[in-house]
């Protein structure tokens, strides 16, 4: 079962995924947490400390680039958090400055993720509904990140919108149009 969980900065993406893993563990299972951020500046590592303080100790994978593999490489019985897709574009688009390699990373995100039969909550931003971006860069990352989106909710068996740390639901448009 993949839960999906979309919404803007500081919005409670991360809380909830954090809390949905606390309610694995009372439930018997276990986490495993995957994070995507690589931590490159001062700014960064005081965030990825300050998150890691902010979760219980439950084993971390360090994935920046190669998420795909981390997914896979999970035991099928633990609860899996990647956060987030956000960041990993960014470092995919950092580290793989061609298209087809970009194309491929994500292609095999969404495969392993589809592929997994065990619980995960995956974390991204909906950057699509802030000012265009003024650089070609920008746009075509917010373009990636918006198709990449898409994909995950598609093949998520529920997807949440979060603000102000509320959810909404996201149905597939055709279910409500029917």
């Amino acid at each position: 079962m993949i839960t999906f969980l979309l919404g803007g900065a500081r919005s409670g993406k991360s809380t909830l995924a954090v809390r949905l893993g606390e309610r694995h563990v009372h439930g018997g299972g276990d986490v495993v947490f995957v994070a995507t951020t690589e931590p490159f500046d001062d700014d960064l590592r005081d965030r990825v400390a300050a998150h890691r303080r902010e979760r219980p100790d439950w084993p971390t994978v360090e994935a920046p680039v190669e998420l795909a593999d981390a997914i896979a490489a999970t035991p099928v019985d633990a609860l899996v958090i990647v956060d987030c897709l956000t960041v990993w574009l960014g470092n995919v688009h950092h580290h793989l400055p061609h298209e087809s390699a970009r194309a491929a990373a994500v292609d095999a995100v969404v495969a392993a993720l589809v592929a997994r039969t065990g619980p995960t909550v995956v974390v991204s931003n909906e950057v699509g509904l802030g000012l265009h971006p003024d650089t070609r860069l920008g746009r075509v990352y917010r373009d990636d990140l918006g198709r990449l989106n898409q994909r995950v909710a598609a093949a998520a068996d529920r997807a949440l919108f979060l603000v102000a740390g509320r959810a909404l639901p996201l149905v597939d448009p055709w279910e409500v149009l029917s």
